[in-house]
Order: structure tokens, then C-alpha cells, then sequence
């Protein structure tokens, strides 16, 4: 008796099932999401002020290393194994354990509410990230007089910087409108990274609209024109690499937040048969210095 007691790390739970009790306990998986999800905003907005950031569409991004791009995917991945152990914690530490069975099953039971809990957390995270960029997407749209073929350009901002240099000019009216300019040249120039580039007519057609807008000369318009083409294949290979190394270290956070709660939890769910206190340390150094005279 004493080898099969010791071979076992959780006593089984009392055998019996309350009349509409659920193996499912959304009160923990919810306490355990809201407080992943609370965590990983404190973490994300300290990683916002100190500027580290996976991707930017910035001009200065040309010049950020491939150490910092590491750094901030390895960030990423702390960050949700910090918040995702969290919520795992809290959700096996508050499920209760009234229905019977054998240590593995009370075991497999947390892990499963820890897996609740990262989905949940995961789900609200991505709804809070689509929710922001709806926000910013109407904020960053052109007003309702100038709707059309002047709004349809998403990626302006990744060459904004270049089309400035572009239309550079100190002979154009202060109230000259440029903003369908902007736009067409814009949809010229994200052309430049596709498999034929672009095209020869598309190019003499922005050397004469640079030409026409700014007042410089033909060899200065081509010369311009053909600047913020690279510049904006360069800057649209960037944002795609950038993309890239988002997305993979957002898929490995994901995975490895995964575990971490699955882990987690199944540790809450000792710490809560054992009746282990969340400050065990501190605990017992209070008893100790009570005594003391």
C-alpha cells in the first residue's frame, strides 16, 4: 500500500458529481484569461516604450540590425510564457476538484482548463488587435470629400518617406492638392517589387507626372523617378521579411504560451490539493519571527 501510495502525486478526489456540475468551469478559465490578457497588455506597452518592435514601417527600420529583430521575436516569446503561465496558474489554482478520479485524470482536467484558458486569452487578444487596427485604419483614411481611387492605396505609408523626396518641390502652391497624385504614384511604385517590376510605361508615365507636379527638369524628374523606385522595392522587401519573422515568432509564442499553460495549470492544481499557500516563503517566515521574542 505504501509503494502504490507513494507511486501516485494527488490523492484521488472524492467520488461522487453534484447535480448540474460541469467538467468545464468557465469561472477559472475566464479569471485565468482575463489575467493573461492583462499581463501581456503591461508587458506589450513596456515593450512599446522602449522601442521594441518587430516591425515598423518607419524609414529609420532600414537601419535596425537582425539582433534586434531577434530580440524582439525572443521578447515575444517571454512574454507569453509569462502571461500564458499566468492564466494557466490561476485557472487550475481556482478549478474545483469535486468529481472523482485518479491523479492523471484531476491532472488532464487542470491541463484542459489551462488550454481553455490560453484559447480564450488568445481569442480576445486578437479581437483587442483587430478592434485597434480598425481604430487606426479609419483615423489614417482620407476624408469623405476625397473617396476614390485616392483612398484605395493601403501601403503608402511603407513609401510615404519616398514619395515625399518624389514630389519635392518649393515652386508648387501651398494648397496645390496632391493627394491623388500621391495616391497614383503610389500604386505605381508598389509595383516595383512584384516578378516584372515596373512597367517601362508606367515609369515615362511617372517621370512626366513628377516632372508636371514639381516644375524640374526631365533628367532631374527621371533621376528621381528612378531613386524612389528601388527605395521602394527595398522598403517593401523589408516590410515582407519583417512580416515574416512577425508572423513565425508569433506562431512559436502562441505554441510555446500553449504549453506554458498546460504546465501551469497543472502546477495550480497541486499547489491546490496540497493547500500550498501562493507565498509559502513568506508565510513561513512570519510564523517563525512570531515566536521569536
Amino acid at each position: 500500500m505504501s509503494d502504490l501510495s507513494m507511486s501516485e502525486p494527488r490523492a484521488a478526489t472524492a467520488a461522487y458529481e453534484p447535480v448540474g456540475f460541469s467538467y468545464i468551469q468557465w469561472g477559472p478559465v475566464i479569471a485565468g484569461a482575463i489575467s493573461a490578457a492583462a499581463l501581456a497588455f503591461v508587458l506589450h506597452s513596456f515593450a512599446a516604450a522602449i522601442g521594441l518592435a518587430v516591425a515598423s514601417t518607419a524609414p529609420t527600420w532600414r537601419d535596425a540590425s537582425i539582433a534586434l529583430w531577434l530580440l524582439s521575436g525572443l521578447y515575444l516569446i517571454l512574454v507569453a510564457l509569462a502571461s500564458y503561465g499566468l492564466g494557466g496558474y490561476v485557472a487550475g489554482r481556482l478549478r474545483s476538484t469535486l468529481t472523482g478520479g485518479t491523479s492523471d485524470e484531476v491532472e488532464v482536467r487542470d491541463g484542459a482548463h489551462g488550454l481553455l484558458t490560453w484559447a480564450l486569452a488568445t481569442l480576445l487578444t486578437a479581437l483587442l488587435i483587430g478592434l485597434t487596427a480598425t481604430a487606426m485604419t479609419r483615423l489614417a483614411a482620407p476624408s469623405a470629400g476625397s473617396a476614390g481611387p485616392a483612398a484605395s492605396v493601403a501601403g503608402e505609408n511603407i513609401i510615404a518617406y519616398d514619395l515625399d523626396k518624389l514630389f519635392r518641390s518649393e515652386r508648387r502652391p501651398a494648397d496645390a492638392d496632391m493627394t491623388y497624385t500621391r495616391s497614383e504614384a503610389a500604386r505605381v511604385l508598389l509595383t516595383s517589387s512584384s516578378h516584372r517590376g515596373v512597367l517601362a510605361d508606367d515609369r515615362a508615365y511617372l517621370v512626366r507626372l513628377v516632372a508636371a507636379r514639381t516644375g524640374v527638369a526631365p533628367a532631374e524628374a527621371e533621376r528621381r523617378t528612378d531613386t524612389a523606385i528601388a527605395n521602394a522595392r527595398d522598403n517593401i522587401n523589408r516590410a515582407r521579411r519583417s512580416g515574416v519573422i512577425l508572423a513565425f515568432m508569433v506562431g512559436a509564442a502562441a505554441l510555446m504560451g500553449a504549453a506554458a499553460a498546460w504546465f501551469a495549470a497543472g502546477v495550480g492544481g497541486r499547489d491546490r490539493d496540497a493547500g500550498t499557500a501562493l507565498f509559502a516563503n513568506w508565510s513561513a517566515h512570519r510564523r517563525s519571527t512570531a515566536i521569536l521574542p
